[in-house]
């Protein structure tokens, strides 16, 4: 049974009207509905948008009669897109109910759309490159997190990526995260990406620490890709305390975002070698860095793709200008994930063309419960 008559039918059975599914293309620039007869919406500019944006209830007018009520669809963390309700009149009960489809249909959503190919074409404004086809479907989920902290990501250009990668993932008592960046912009390149996201991965399920997670990256490189390799920030949060610990393969150090302003060196240390065979031929084990961070602290991991982007003035952009960029994107008070959203569009609008290199960012925030 497609989305559409999944939808129909629970509205009916809910006793709604009429309801429609949104979802946000692969840019999160516009709101995609899963059917032919209504248009897309842009996610900077609409009603709709602003209950993307904020992860809220939003209700206007309807075009016809009556009104419509924006759910946000959420899974978990992860902003999926928007349920459009349309109801002669709202009442408190038809309020819950919509509430409560765009619960099922998130989860419905997210367990159809890793084998559904008709999610990925309604999402997608280009055609996908090989190299970025094959890197995405390793990547997780944009945003994931909890009660303690969130972590969201976005990888530019989407269509046409080659070596840039992102991960993060949850335990019971940390969060991982990892940025890298792979050299070249070809299949290679994002073979390079992959083979070091599932050397990541095998190491962090196997219970192995930080450093011996490092290594695994690095013995794996150096085994099967020997004549590549790439550099990286893998980290760890501890969930209860706040202590970040870090590994610098050869990348641009984290950022720091505390209070609304960028301090700029309190994650700068000195970097180990590219990860691969270039480390397993230094002559110094890798070095662990940590830092305690301090509630509604941000973190923000990038590649330099960001830094060497040039500007509408066709000047480099460079670390001062992007954390200029940084502050006024995360200083409206934003969730970390919409922060994330206006940040990379910011950077993006002020190209003169396409990137030149991928851009990745991946920001987290420690936000430990009240005690």
């Amino acid at each position: 049974m497609d989305l559409s008559t999944v939808v129909a039918r629970c509205a009916k059975a809910m006793c709604l009207q009429h309801a429609v599914v949104y979802l946000t293309d692969l840019q999160q620039r516009h709101l995609v509905p899963h059917t032919d007869v209504a248009a897309s919406l842009p996610i900077d500019g609409s009603l709709a948008g602003w209950a993307y944006r904020t992860q809220s209830l939003r209700v206007e007018e309807a075009e016809t009669e009556g009104v419509t009520a924006w759910f946000p669809l959420l899974d978990g963390a992860e902003r999926l897109g928007v349920l459009a309700v349309n109801q002669t009149a709202l009442t408190a009960g038809s309020l819950t109910r919509g509430r409560a489809l765009a619960s099922l249909l998130a989860m419905l959503i997210s367990s159809k759309r890793a084998y559904e190919d008709s999610f990925v074409r309604r999402t997608r404004t280009e055609k996908m490159q090989l190299p970025a086809e094959m890197l995405r479907a390793f990547l997780p989920p944009r945003t994931i997190g909890n009660a303690q902290v969130v972590s969201t990501a976005v990888l530019e250009p989407a269509y046409e990526i080659g070596g840039d990668a992102f991960d993060h993932s949850l335990t019971e008592t940390a969060l991982h995260t990892t940025v890298l960046d792979a050299m070249g912009h070809d299949l290679a390149s994002g073979l390079t990406s992959a083979v070091s996201l599932a050397a990541c991965r095998n190491a962090r399920r196997s219970g192995a620490d930080l450093p011996e997670l490092v290594e695994s990256v690095d013995h794996a490189l150096a085994t099967w890709l020997p004549d590549k390799f790439c550099t990286a920030v893998i980290a760890q949060l501890d969930l209860a305390t706040g202590v970040l610990r870090w590994s610098n393969c050869g990348h641009p150090a984290p950022l720091l975002i505390r209070d609304d302003r960028l301090l700029i060196d309190a994650l700068e240390r000195e970097p180990d070698p590219p990860m691969g065979l270039p480390a397993r031929l230094a002559s110094r084990p890798r070095q662990i860095h940590e830092y305690s961070l301090e509630p509604g602290d941000r973190v923000l991991m990038y590649t330099d793709g960001i830094t060497e982007a040039r500007t509408r003035e066709a000047n480099l952009m460079g670390l001062e200008r992007f954390a200029d960029y940084v502050i006024r994107a995360t200083a409206g008070g934003e969730l970390a994930p919409e922060s994330l959203r206006r940040l990379i569009h910011s950077l993006l609008d002020a190209q003169t063309d396409r990137l030149r290199d991928d851009a990745t960012l991946l920001m987290f925030e420690w936000r430990p419960p009240l005690r």
